[in-house]
């Protein structure tokens, strides 16, 4: 992953923070639930640390070997 653009959307559910962390590049998108208390910067960074362990799992394309298959 680049440091391409990243969008954060925020969404109160009852006591807890809804946090939408969206690649604007590759449209990935993962999410997470913090406690409604938490700082906004710490929900920030948790997400985007989320973020970039989704591409970096998506970037490693995975081995095949020749052969049957069952």
């Amino acid at each position: 992953m680049g440091d391409g653009e990243v969008l954060f959307e925020f969404i109160q559910v009852g006591q807890q923070m809804r946090v939408a962390a969206v690649d604007a590049a590759t449209g990935i998108e993962v999410v997470v639930i913090a406690p409604l208390n938490s700082a906004r910067g710490h929900m920030q960074r948790l997400a985007l640390a989320k973020l970039r362990r989704r591409l970096a799992q998506d970037a490693v394309v995975p081995t095949t070997s020749p052969g049957k298959y069952a």
